[in-house]
């Protein structure tokens, strides 16, 4: 990761770093809050670990490089990376909208609501850390805070606007395989919280699932673990590779954020608040008992206050009857 000298202007109480050091700028934790519940309990990691089950390091280099010698940033019509993959991030480096979008130059998915993986120049590049097709890699750029909610314990606001299209964090933690995550859900409570995400890549003209990857920032996570669902959200996640086939997931902004907003993505994982995303939640809900007469586990309710509110939190149990 790149490291960046910045210097600190907290806004309002965040004056504590939840990261100690680990992003390129500080990420703010309420200490008026900690004082209320104590610091949340878990390791920071800045980017994915492996975890159990975990069958390719996240770390790891195995994706080919490009040969942009000597260059700022990469160009389509010379780099082979951009030639391979196609170009993601325009010069700003806000995500591309492609084909479908209609809505703007960034920020935009496809109209049939997946989203499109990302792949951006790695370690075995020969192009510079100021190219353009590098940006998940360089982690958190903004300023953040972690507060707590009136009803929905923990969340994330920013202390910066920010433009639609532009990388926030990651959702950063373990990845473990499907029988782990199988397992730590059968083994939480009735108030344990589930913060697992299975991402779920299909291909073809059948959409048969190509790749999944199961990532739980529980106890080892960063910022994104913090982040509240909405049904109305201000974030989306898209899969994005570096130097791993292993995704990190990645959350940029949908639309334009204001200051001290509250940072949401929903974790049922449709894009852009469409229907059946690429990335698909098995729910950061709690798995309590059964719904009567369902046999299903107990739907936790949504306290968004978005419009279009289900009432519910998504729940997605598939990796238990997997």
């Amino acid at each position: 990761m790149m490291a960046l000298l910045t210097t600190w202007d907290p806004v309002g109480c965040c004056d504590q770093d939840l990261s100690s050091g680990a992003e390129n700028v500080p990420v703010g934790i309420d200490s008026g809050d900690v004082g209320k519940t104590g610091k949340p309990n878990f390791k920071y990691t800045a980017e994915n670990v492996p975890g159990p089950g975990c069958s390719s390091d996240p770390a790891e280099i195995t994706l080919p490089g490009c040969y942009c010698h000597q260059v700022e940033s990469c160009e389509t019509k010379t780099c082979q990376c951009l030639q391979r993959y196609g170009p993601a991030y325009c010069d700003q480096q806000r995500l591309l909208a492609p084909r479908g979008d209609g809505d703007g130059d960034e920020g935009g998915e496809e109209s049939c609501g997946y989203s499109s993986p990302v792949f951006e120049c790695n370690a075995l590049c020969d192009c510079g850390e100021s190219c353009s097709n590098r940006v998940v890699q360089r982690g958190v750029c903004l300023r953040l805070c972690v507060f707590l909610t009136p009803k929905r314990g923990w969340g994330v606001r920013t202390l910066e606007a920010v433009r639609r299209g532009t990388f926030v964090c990651e959702y950063a933690g373990e990845v473990i395989g499907q029988e782990e995550a199988r397992r730590r859900q059968l083994a939480q409570g009735p108030n344990d919280m589930n913060y697992i995400i299975a991402v779920r890549e299909f291909a073809g003209r059948g959409n048969s699932v190509v790749m999944e990857t199961f990532v739980d920032p529980a106890t080892r996570g960063n910022v994104g673990r913090f982040i509240n669902h909405s049904c109305q959200p201000n974030l989306f996640m898209v899969p994005v590779r570096v130097h791993s086939l292993v995704p990190r997931l990645a959350l940029f902004a949908t639309r334009d954020i204001a200051v001290d907003e509250e940072l949401t993505f929903d974790y049922s994982g449709r894009w852009n608040n469409r229907t059946s995303g690429t990335v698909r939640a098995v729910s950061k809900e709690e798995n309590r008992v059964a719904d009567q007469g369902t046999g299903s586990p107990q739907r936790k309710a949504c306290y968004c206050g978005a419009s279009n509110c289900s009432g519910y939190l998504p729940l997605d149990i598939t990796v238990l009857h997997s």
